[in-house]
C-alpha cells in the first residue's frame, strides 16, 4: 500500500513539474526562432493578377517578419513564383539595382531577413528541388514587413522563409508553374 501511493505521488510530482516547465518555456521566445513582429492591416486595391498572387483583403491581418530562419547549407525554404518585368506582379523596379528584369532571367527576390539589408545583392544561391539545382541571383527583397499598397502590387508580406524566384528559374528546375509554391532548400552558392 505504501509502494502504491510512494507510485502515486512521484507520477503527481513529475506531471506537476513537466507541466510547470512547459509553461514557463512557453513564455520565453526559442533561440534562433524568427516569430512575427507584428500585424499589417489589410487595404484591398489593384493587384495584377498574372502569376496568381495573394491579393490583400480590407481589414485581414497580415503577419510582419523583421527576420527570417538561420541560413545553412541545406536552408528550408518555400519557392514562389513571381515576375520581375514592369507591370507584373513583382511591383516596382528590384532593390538592388533600380531595374526590372526579363522572366527568361535566373533571378530572385529573398524574404526580408535573407536579403539582409541589400547585403545579399548580386549573390548567386543554389537552389534545389525535386532532385533538381540552379543557380540565381539575387537582384530584389521579398518584403516580409510592408504590403498591401502599389509599391507591393497590393499583396500582403512575404512570409519569412520565401524564395521568390522568376519563370526561368522554375523552368530550369522543371517545375510547374501552376503549383505556385514549392517546398525548396537553397543554399549561399558564390557568397
Amino acid at each position: 500500500m505504501a509502494t502504491s501511493s510512494a507510485v502515486v505521488t512521484m507520477a503527481i510530482f513529475l506531471l506537476v513539474t513537466l507541466s510547470a516547465a512547459h509553461i514557463t518555456s512557453g513564455l520565453r521566445p526559442s533561440l534562433g526562432a524568427c516569430q512575427a513582429s507584428g500585424y499589417l492591416p489589410g487595404k484591398a486595391g489593384h493587384c495584377e493578377r498574372s502569376n496568381d498572387p495573394d491579393c490583400c483583403e480590407d481589414g485581414k491581418r497580415y503577419p510582419q517578419y523583421h527576420c527570417s530562419p538561420p541560413v545553412t547549407s541545406s536552408t528550408k525554404a518555400v519557392l514562389t513564383l513571381n515576375s520581375f518585368e514592369k507591370g507584373k506582379d513583382g511591383g516596382g523596379p528590384s532593390a538592388c539595382d533600380n531595374s526590372y528584369h526579363s522572366d527568361k532571367e535566373m533571378v530572385v527576390a529573398l524574404s526580408t531577413g535573407w536579403f539582409k539589408n541589400m547585403a545579399r545583392c548580386g549573390h548567386r544561391i543554389k537552389i534545389s528541388a525535386n532532385g533538381n539545382s540552379v543557380y540565381a541571383k539575387v537582384v530584389d527583397e521579398c518584403d516580409s514587413v510592408y504590403g498591401c499598397d502599389d509599391e507591393h502590387n497590393y499583396e500582403p508580406p512575404c512570409q519569412n522563409n520565401i524564395v521568390d524566384a522568376s519563370p526561368a528559374v522554375w523552368n530550369a528546375l522543371g517545375l510547374d508553374q501552376n503549383v505556385g509554391e514549392l517546398a525548396i532548400t537553397w543554399s549561399g552558392g558564390d557568397n
